[in-house]
């Protein structure tokens, strides 16, 4: 590793956050992986035509651009009580081959409208737990996916992958058809914590896994922390990223604990049990992990990404070529999306579409040889405009008001000049500078890059809970 950077010159020294300027700001928010948020998508979408959607994209006139692929495994054997993913909870390995038989129906469904010339530039396994799957199931699924799609020679597939349920025979068969990224969910290291949120998996575990995928030639890893977990405190998030930074891996994630109890009811344990930490506390682990990645050489990618120097993410966020989409930051540019499985999220150019969340109704729709999408949102020009401004904030934590008014046709300083107005507290607080020429988030404010999003959000309304704190 270099010598420790700061994150948006590279050169510079580390430099501590000031956490009271930080919880002065620190709201609920979108972590803008679209715009507008997944929340405002509508729940009757048969008048958007999304199927309509996926025929214009495919059309000749649109070229054969990129496709990325998401494919949702959503089985677990247990459940994670932190956890606000969608899953099923199951022991069953029998659902997981009859799951199987969902997703060939729904790829056979949307491969009849793709243009046979698109390749794949990125595809990802998620979950759940897409281990879960046992290696025949796997091997089965990678051979639909090579028969069905067009794969890039460089293409970035990755798996997620749960330390406690998994084996090398499993790793083997995701290499052999062509996975070479995997991303760990660790969350925290103590045992205290780990009992708290009912998941045990000791470090051993973790450095076993990540040995196995290095044998086997996924070299990329991808590491996963949790903060604002019941029973953490500063030092223990610590110790769990020093227990993490010993496995060497080229990217990690330190996610903010989403604390939805109306939503996954199973949080509500924390609170029974009075386990969680202060709002404050959380910012000062946020800090800590912050500070420690930084000291390691990681380069901060965005919200809570953070990548090697010599990672394909850092290079593009020190250089350009940042961009977002469902999976998060990518380099993988102007790629449609398509997500399969339940409560998996595609997008077009024009519209969004997510698929049911209930296995009954997304299998009945597949049944009638439909679609199975529950919500959508087709894009107005002013919402393409608007997203723009807020992927550059998020990816290039910039916007030029020359260029950018150029490419969407409209004076940016005169379109949008109330939502620039509207940041002048945090100028004030020298963590965003405005001027005639454009925006830049200062390095003080990085950390609150969806606040400054935010101001752009048309859809943005602070009495609608969110998923999770901005840090």
């Amino acid at each position: 590793m270099p010598a420790p950077t700061d994150t948006s010159l590279p050169d510079a020294p580390f430099r501590p956050l000031d956490l009271d300027l930080l919880a002065k700001y620190a709201v609920p928010g979108p972590r803008y992986t679209s715009y507008p948020p997944a929340n405002k998508f509508h729940d009757n979408p048969a008048h958007l035509d999304l199927g309509g959607a996926i025929d214009d994209d495919n059309h000749p006139s649109a070229g054969d651009g990129p496709l990325s692929l998401y494919i949702h495994l959503p089985f677990c054997e247990s459940r994670c009580w932190f956890c606000g993913c969608t899953t099923i909870i199951t022991r069953r390995r029998d659902w997981a081959y009859a799951y199987l038989d969902d997703l060939v129906r729904e790829i056979e469904l949307v491969t009849g409208r793709l243009s046979p010339r698109r390749k794949v530039t990125q595809l990802h396994l998620g979950g759940g737990t897409p281990t879960f799957f046992p290696a025949d199931a796997l091997a089965r699924l990678g051979d639909v996916l090579r028969s069905r799609f067009r794969f890039a020679g460089d293409a970035e597939l990755s798996v997620e992958v749960d330390p406690r349920r998994v084996t090398k025979q499993q790793i083997r068969v995701l290499r052999r058809w062509g996975v070479n990224r995997a991303s760990l969910g660790i969350q925290d290291t103590n045992p205290a914590v780990q009992k708290a949120i009912n998941r045990i998996q000791p470090q051993a575990q973790n450095r076993q896994v990540v040995d196995w995928l290095r044998e086997e030639g996924i070299t990329a890893i991808n590491l996963d922390l949790i903060y604002g977990l019941p029973l953490q405190t500063e030092d223990s998030v610590g110790q769990s990223l020093s227990d993490a930074l010993d496995l060497t891996p080229d990217r990690l994630s330190v996610f903010s604990y989403a604390h939805v109890p109306w939503i996954k009811p199973a949080q509500r344990i924390f609170v029974k049990r009075g386990q969680l930490p202060a709002p404050q506390e959380k910012l000062a682990m946020f800090a800590r992990l912050r500070g420690g990645l930084l000291r390691a050489g990681y380069v901060d990618v965005g919200l809570d990404h953070f990548a090697s120097p010599e990672d394909e993410l850092a290079r593009a966020r020190m250089k350009g070529g940042l961009h977002r989409n469902f999976q998060g930051y990518s380099t993988r540019s102007g790629a449609s999306l398509y997500g399969f499985g339940i409560s998996a999220i595609s997008q077009t150019p024009d519209t969004y579409r997510q698929n049911h969340k209930s296995l009954a109704q997304y299998r009945a729709a597949l049944a009638q040889g439909e679609l199975p999408v529950e919500r959508g949102y087709r894009l107005s020009k002013e919402d393409k405009r608007r997203r723009r401004l807020i992927m550059a904030i998020m990816c290039d934590r910039k916007l030029d008001f020359a260029d950018l008014s150029e490419e969407l046709e409209v004076d940016i300083r005169v379109r949008y000049a109330t939502e620039i107005e509207s940041l002048t507290p945090m100028v004030e607080d020298r963590l965003v500078s405005v001027n005639s020429d454009g925006l830049r988030v200062l390095p003080a404010g990085e950390p609150l890059l969806r606040v400054v999003a935010m101001a752009f959000d048309e859809t943005f309304s602070a009495s609608v809970p969110a998923h999770a704190l901005t840090v």
